[in-house]
């Protein structure tokens, strides 16, 4: 793996996943209670013996960068790097990134290394575990310019995806961005002997959807994108080079989940919660790598918790937890209720002179305070929720948005460092 280089997308404004993103860039939001989604493609390139990897990034990239130099470090002997590309301002170009494809044209010269042979770019904001060193071997044999990996998906997920029409040989040969027309989804079916035939049970699915997950030989990669000034991937320049360019399919068939809205984000999180995730955090040869940190264990007392995780650092009096994910270094009061819940924890714990100064004002301290009930809500870092507080949207309501809370998809978002005052109701 010593010729390729991962080079990881940072996204853009993560729009879908606002409030989450208000602060701090996709790949830094937190996932499980401990880890950050940029740990997932980062730990996917560990494991697959790649270690020369970039993460382009541009909108609230602190974070992010300091995630990264906090959690990732390599030997003085290693060839091994992590480094984080913000968009910036060249000669050659005083735009930020336009699209995926943009993101990595104004970054080329980074890549362009001596033995460098193959570039695979990956998203930042994906759940899966896959071993890169098949998906390239894949690619090698194929004889392939490009390589693009993809999922077997239902029919009924078909106008949410980007689909691709595959011949007998596994080469591209049509694209379509989430169809609408029946017609042009029957022309991209395929038949179960397909799947068969490459050892995929077909399970009811029919179609190939693309995952956004590219391996490019180095030097198509500089043509293609000299040649192209089209903005992004997987709308533009993937379909635009199918009908020139040897562009091949990877089938993957494992658990893959994109990460792009409140829900998605909030259902993912939850199923981690379960005994038997389709995504396992518990693989010994394969770890999600992250941070350090140098956390006590976890101290609860008289709780009763039911498929929940609780990190490190937290301190939990006399309550009930469900179905949750309670974050590190959160801190649950007395006779309180957590069901069905994303807690994100805090950054620091409160000194003594931070609580004087909180009660001065009014505040409530970092944590969830005595008696309070929260169900069906995410809580991002550092929110004060005082005594008594009841959240809950009892009313199901889509989409609302407050001084110190939002809905979205009916899912209640505290957002980071939000103040939600003693005896509150939402």
């Amino acid at each position: 793996m010593d010729n390729v280089i991962s080079v990881i997308l940072g996204g853009g404004r993560g729009t879908r996943l606002y409030p989450l993103t208000k602060e701090r860039s996709k790949p830094a939001v937190p996932l499980a209670g401990k880890y950050r989604l940029i740990d997932i493609p980062v730990s996917n390139s560990l494991n697959s013996g790649i270690n020369k990897i970039y993460v382009l990034t541009q909108f609230n990239s602190a974070s992010l960068h300091r995630h990264i130099t906090r959690s990732y470090k390599f030997d003085n002997f290693s060839k091994g790097f992590i480094e984080v590309l913000a968009a910036n301002q060249t000669i050659g170009s005083l735009d930020w990134y336009q699209g995926t494809a943009d993101a990595v044209r104004q970054n080329l010269r980074f890549f362009d290394q001596p033995n460098i042979e193959y570039i695979l770019i990956l998203s930042g904001d994906q759940l899966y575990r896959m071993n890169y060193q098949h998906f390239i071997r894949e690619h090698i044999k194929s004889g392939a310019e490009v390589t693009v990996s993809a999922i077997p998906s239902e029919r009924r997920h078909a106008q949410a995806l980007g689909l691709l029409k595959i011949n007998e040989q596994g080469r591209i040969v049509g694209f379509s961005e989430k169809p609408k027309d029946e017609a042009v989804i029957d022309t991209l079916s395929l038949d179960a002997s397909f799947f068969e035939k490459r050892g995929v049970e077909p399970k009811g699915r029919t179609l190939l959807a693309s995952m956004g997950i590219y391996l490019f030989n180095i030097g198509v990669l500089k043509e293609v994108l000299k040649k192209s000034q089209k903005p992004d991937f997987g709308k533009e320049i993937i379909p635009e080079i199918i009908k020139e360019r040897a562009v091949h399919a990877y089938l993957f068939d494992g658990y893959w989940e994109d990460i792009g809205t409140i829900k998605s984000f909030y259902e993912a999180n939850l199923e981690l919660a379960t005994l038997s995730p389709r995504f396992n955090l518990y693989s010994e040869k394969n770890p999600i790598y992250t941070s350090p940190l140098s956390l006590p264990g976890a101290i609860i007392n008289n709780c009763r918790i039911i498929k929940s995780i609780i990190a490190d650092g937290c301190i939990i009096d006399s309550g009930e937890i469900s179905d949750s994910v309670i974050g590190f270094r959160t801190r649950i009061e007395k006779n309180t209720t957590i069901r069905s819940s994303v807690l994100m924890g805090a950054d620091y714990y409160e000194t003594k002179e931070n609580i004087r100064a909180n009660k001065e004002k009014g505040i409530p301290n970092i944590g969830i305070g005595e008696n309070t009930k929260i169900v069906g809500a995410i809580v991002d870092k550092n929110v004060h929720i005082g005594e008594n507080v009841h959240i809950e949207n009892t009313k199901k309501i889509e989409t609302f948005d407050a001084e110190n809370y939002m809905i979205r998809d009916s899912i209640i978002i505290i957002p980071k460092g939000s103040v939600i005052p003693s005896n509150t109701v939402i």
